[in-house]
């Protein structure tokens, strides 16, 4: 059951990430224009017909994800290596050690290279501080873009901590200080913790969304909140697609401003923003989002992952969230096996066997701490009496 689930997650994870690759960064109305709709991972690029240099050597479409599943592989191998509970030392070193110096299979490059190769800014930033600036690892995200770049990865946290959100949440915090700071370090918790609940047994849909909302902070627990709400009030039209998009997207704006306005170019430079900067009442879009469609959809999977992605923006960060958390709730059956199958051949990677290597670790940690609350337990009975 633990096995599966996991695998689910992980599975969701690389499945929701190969499906937004194709359209990230496009609006709601660019993918409309172009594609009518994201209904399947075997669709080109929008990029694909753009010069090689345009589009900085890479390839996507037909499957292939990007560096936020290579980064999840990445936190897995790194709890694989210590078989414990990990915090911001543990990315200073071993993570850093991971996505920089040892080599992947990075399916947008077709090569076998250190996966910094594909990463983007802020996450090229954990690089100078850890290892050339010698930051106190607890402040590495310091300083750094505001983003969705820990909590892309951070599922693999909910998972050691499987059935114990408050756990996870604090976990991902701790690790994911080493590379985020503000409303993109409290993602990186509430995401894990949503992760967490969702592998605990007879746990429901709503469990996992009142999680979100228990132990979100300031910005994201506002935007959850507004956003959950909204979904309530939207689902008796939720098949008007556009309708629900413009009033997600007017809603999401009290907390993100960027809205549309996700690229940047030299015209830009020297102009004062509130995009990506630190806050205390802003939030990251792709989680609030997430849960939105989840709640939408009432947990349906292709729904709230094909409705996340189709709605633009940061689409492949939207379907790994949704792909994580509801993953990790129905297992792998939740993906059928000829996607599976593509998704394998397509990024070169045994994706099952990295999940069960995986859930094996997350067992042995589980089983520790198992072991260890029952000698705390014994020993508090020895202390203050049965």
């Amino acid at each position: 059951m633990f096995r599966d689930q996991v695998k689910g997650m992980f599975l969701g994870v690389a499945y929701g990430d190969a499906l937004g690759a194709t359209v990230e960064k496009l609006s709601f109305d660019d993918i409309k224009a172009r594609y009518g709709r994201v209904s399947t991972y075997k669709m080109a690029w929008h990029k694909s017909e753009w010069p090689p240099e345009a589009r900085k050597n890479r390839i996507r479409g037909f499957g292939i994800f990007t560096d936020d599943t290579l980064m999840t592989m990445a936190l897995m191998k790194v709890y694989e290596k210590e078989e414990r509970h990990l915090d911001a030392y543990d990315l200073a070193k071993e993570f850093i050690n991971q996505i920089y110096y040892e080599t992947y299979y990075v399916p947008e490059l077709q090569k076998e290279t250190a996966i910094m190769e594909r990463l983007f800014y802020p996450e090229q930033y954990i690089f100078t501080r850890h290892a050339l600036a010698n930051c106190e690892p607890r402040e590495g995200g310091i300083g750094n873009m505001v983003n969705c770049g820990a909590a892309m990865y951070i599922a693999p946290i909910g998972a050691v901590n499987a059935g114990n959100p408050e756990a996870a949440y604090e976990e991902a915090i701790r690790f994911a200080m080493g590379h985020q700071n503000s409303y993109g370090l409290e993602a990186a918790g509430v995401l894990a913790a949503c992760v967490a609940e969702a592998l605990r047994p007879e746990t429901t849909i709503d469990a996992i969304l009142n999680t979100s909302q228990a132990l979100s902070k300031d910005g994201t627990h506002l935007a959850i909140q507004s956003l959950l709400e909204l979904a309530e009030t939207l689902r008796p039209i939720r098949e008007d697609k556009e309708k629900v998009v413009r009033e997600l997207q007017t809603a999401i704006a009290q907390y993100s401003r960027m809205g549309d306005d996700v690229n940047r170019g030299a015209e830009k430079l020297g102009r004062p923003t509130e995009h990506y900067v630190p806050s205390r009442v802003f939030s990251i879009e792709e989680l609030p989002i997430a849960l939105f469609y989840i709640k939408l959809h009432e947990g349906d999977f292709e729904a709230a992952i094909f409705d996340g992605i189709n709605s633009g923006r940061d689409t492949d960060s939207i379907g790994v969230m949704v792909g994580a958390i509801l993953g990790a709730y129905y297992g792998s059956k939740i993906i059928d096996q000829e996607t599976v199958e593509d998704l394998e051949k397509v990024n070169h990677y045994d994706l099952r066997s990295v999940s069960d290597s995986f859930s094996e670790t997350a067992e042995k940690i589980i089983r520790k701490d198992q072991a260890k609350m029952k000698r705390w337990i014994t020993e508090m009975n020895h202390l203050i009496g049965d």
